[in-house]
This record gives C-alpha cells, sequence and structure tokens, in this order.
C-alpha cells in the first residue's frame, strides 16, 4: 500500500493514478518519485492495461518538488543530488514511454514538475480553476529534468516566458500554448471529457495505438528525408501484417466486431 499515490485498474484496462500528498499539495518527493516509477514500470507491462489517467486528488494536480526535499538536496553533496534528479528524469522517461495511451486530468493549480509531468502525456484537460506556473528561477534552480518535456510541448519561446518570468499563467494560455488540449466549463465536463477520450480510445486497437505512440516519437523534429521514408514504409509493412490489423480489416469489412472489443 502506498502512502504518495493510487493505482486502481477497472475490468477493461482503464488505470487511475492519482497523487495522494494532500498534506502538501500533491507535491512530488523522493518517495512518490520510486513509487510513480515502479508502478508505471509494472503498467507498461502489464497487457491487460489499456489507457492511464494521471491526476490528483482534491483540487490541487501537483505543487511541484516538496520544499524539504529540496532544502535536504541544498544540504547534500552533488553526487546525492545527481542522483536525486537522475531519479526524476526516469521517472519522466517512463511516463512519456509508456507504450499507452496517457491523460493528465488536471484537477487544478500544476506547478514545477507538475507540468512536467503534463508534458509526458498524451492527452491534457483541466478544470477551470486550474492555473500553471514553472517558478524554478525565482528559488534559485532551473528546471534542467523535466524542461525537454515541457520544451517539446509548448516551444522554446514559451518556455524562454515562462522559464524566465516564473509568472503564472491562465489555462486559455495553456490551451493556445499545446500544454492542454481541452478546458471546458466545469470540473464535471472536464471528467466527461476524460471519459469520451477512454471511450474513443478502447475502440481503437491496442498494438495500433502503441505503434501509433513509438511513430509520433521516432519521426518529430526529422527531416523527411530518404532515412524518414524508408522508416515509415517499414513500420506500414510491418503493422499491415500484424494480427490486429487483419482482425480490424476484416471487421470492417464484414461489419463484425473486432476481438478488442469483443
Amino acid at each position: 500500500m502506498s502512502d504518495t499515490i493510487d493505482c486502481q485498474m477497472t475490468a477493461d484496462g482503464v488505470v487511475t493514478l492519482r497523487l495522494i500528498r494532500p498534506e502538501v499539495c500533491n507535491a512530488i518527493n523522493e518517495i512518490m518519485v520510486a513509487e510513480l516509477t515502479a508502478t508505471l514500470a509494472a503498467i507498461s507491462q502489464n497487457p491487460q492495461a489499456r489507457v492511464l489517467v494521471l491526476t490528483g486528488v482534491g483540487h490541487i494536480f501537483c505543487a511541484g518538488t516538496d520544499y524539504q526535499w529540496m532544502l535536504k538536496g541544498s544540504q547534500a553533496g552533488p553526487d546525492h543530488n545527481f542522483e536525486d534528479a537522475l531519479q526524476i528524469a526516469r521517472l519522466l522517461r517512463t511516463l512519456d514511454r509508456l507504450p499507452i495511451p496517457t491523460i493528465a486530468h488536471i484537477n487544478g493549480p500544476a506547478v514545477g514538475i507538475g507540468i512536467g509531468l503534463i508534458s509526458c502525456c498524451d492527452m491534457a484537460v483541466c478544470t477551470p480553476d486550474s492555473w500553471f506556473s514553472i517558478p524554478d528561477t525565482r528559488i534559485g534552480l532551473i528546471p534542467a529534468v523535466f524542461g525537454p518535456y515541457v520544451i517539446n510541448k509548448i516551444g522554446s519561446s514559451a518556455a524562454r516566458r515562462f522559464f524566465l518570468s516564473t509568472e503564472r499563467f491562465t489555462p486559455a494560455t495553456a490551451l493556445r500554448l499545446g500544454l492542454i488540449h481541452e478546458c471546458p466549463a466545469t470540473a464535471e465536463l472536464a471528467e466527461q471529457q476524460v471519459s469520451d477520450w477512454i471511450s474513443a480510445m478502447l475502440r481503437n486497437s491496442p498494438h495500433a495505438l502503441t505503434a501509433a505512440k513509438r511513430f509520433i516519437t521516432s519521426v518529430e523534429h526529422r527531416p523527411i528525408d530518404d532515412a524518414m521514408l524508408s522508416d515509415t514504409a517499414h513500420r506500414m509493412a510491418h503493422i499491415r501484417s500484424h494480427e490486429e490489423a487483419q482482425l480490424g480489416l476484416n471487421a470492417y469489412l464484414n461489419q463484425n466486431t473486432p476481438s478488442w472489443l469483443a
């Protein structure tokens, strides 16, 4: 039983992973990092898992890094701090590379590494009372470990502004920047958006969803050259011969239900 996270999976493979440190506004410490990493690694190996929803308890998504943990780091040596940072980096990479679709259900403010977690998810929806901030430079730090994921999500121009100014920004700004995809008018509608995304993805081929995620990671920021043409052609050739593609095509032509919906 974890003291920092709660993980539940439904019969149809929807995993809900909640940050549960309400006493510190779901701030992340070394225990949560270890438990999140281990849980995500287990999810990635579970063939029954189909979709992951990441959220927080209460009315705050994640208040960033626990200040007590940061204070401990400020009094430790470089080797200790390097290992701490590396553990966070491994957590973010595990989430970013999770083979199933991931949804960030942002139930309130997201600060610092909380924005890093959002940036590692495939889809993101927030409640209207959410806000966002990357305050690292205000306390003499830089968002080095989670920064690359945020830059990939919002671009270097926006990162320059918000990494350096540390100003808060609204859901409307987060939506414009691409950090989030939807911000409905109420918390209930945000929950409905999560449900709609889950319903849509459960209708899709599990293998194709994983292949699509890997495809996006492989081709983004690459030139469309001969190597890219060859790579994409190999991917298409491989997936066309996969069992799920054959089942899906036959189901479509015969107006049947594919096996993953049966």
